[in-house]
């Protein structure tokens, strides 16, 4: 009997979640270079929720798919960011409904009690930032990966 290959194995949609700045190191090397449009920023400040719906590249299968000479891919992901307190930003005009926004950096400036920053840090000189209770973020895969239609890899990683 041989044993199981990579490939024989199954792959799953991330589902991930954060509750500290170590913990977001991971979110955000997997959100890098995501791209969305300024319609899909979601601000619910009853519910202390902010998200977005990403189109992230899929660093976790860029090795694979160069050993197997095929396509990079791209997936719809949420990322939803809790207890958030507040939200400024720079660089974003909500009103211009075309904007396409690309997510360099995601991070944690820490306060003094568990409390902080999460700033989003966005292609030409953009930025979000969250006032945040407590690091609390989930990415989560919501549909299938798709070819990325550049077909290339964004130009670094993390």
């Amino acid at each position: 009997m041989a044993d199981a290959t990579f490939d024989d194995g199954r792959e799953a949609p991330l589902n991930l979640g954060a509750l500290g700045a170590e913990d977001l190191e991971i979110i955000a090397s997997l959100a890098q270079d995501a791209v969305f449009p300024v319609t899909e920023i979601s601000w619910r400040p009853a519910e202390r929720r902010f998200a977005l719906l990403l189109n992230r590249f899929r660093w976790e299968d860029k090795d694979a798919a160069e050993q197997r000479g095929r396509p990079y891919e791209r997936v719809q992901s949420v990322l939803v960011v809790d207890q958030v307190l507040s939200v400024a930003s720079q660089g974003v005009d909500r009103k211009e409904r075309d904007l396409i926004l690309s997510l360099l950096s995601l991070s944690f400036e820490p306060g003094s009690d568990g409390d902080g920053h999460i700033v989003l840090t966005l292609a030409g000189d953009g930025a979000i930032r969250l006032a945040v209770e407590a690091v609390e973020v989930t990415l989560r895969d919501v549909t299938r990966p798709y070819q990325a239609p550049s077909g290339q890899a964004p130009l670094h990683e993390t």
